[in-house]
């Protein structure tokens, strides 16, 4: 989630410094400025890399909020496709990896 939640700055910094890495896309149905877009990515980053810390006290409400927190920046970076495709899918898919390395869990054998 740490990882996640800098490339999402990361996004939200390129995006607020309107960056000549974005294309402009015309009649999309989630049409947002670029600054907006950067606000969200920024915003969603911090939290994510938060909750990613908070992980390690291995507090059970931690695993909750991530597994929360990964879905909405799935979403975002799904909506965010038209914009920077490559960036979105690798997003999406690391996000899907954290939410299934939250839910699988830590699991210990039975015969210790």
């Amino acid at each position: 989630m740490i990882f996640s939640g800098i490339m999402a700055i990361l996004e939200g910094i390129s995006a607020l410094a309107k960056d000549n890495v974005f294309v402009a896309t015309h009649n999309y149905t989630f049409q947002f400025s670029l600054t907006g877009w950067g606000w969200i990515h920024l915003i969603l980053g911090i939290v994510v890399l938060l909750a990613g810390l908070a992980l390690f006290s291995g507090a059970l409400w931690a695993r909750f909020v991530g597994v929360v927190l990964a879905g909405l920046s799935m979403i975002a970076n799904f909506i965010w496709l038209p914009y920077f495709p490559l960036w979105g899918i690798v997003l999406i898919a690391v996000d899907a990896f954290i939410i299934w390395a939250l839910c699988t869990g830590t699991r210990r054998a039975a015969h210790q």
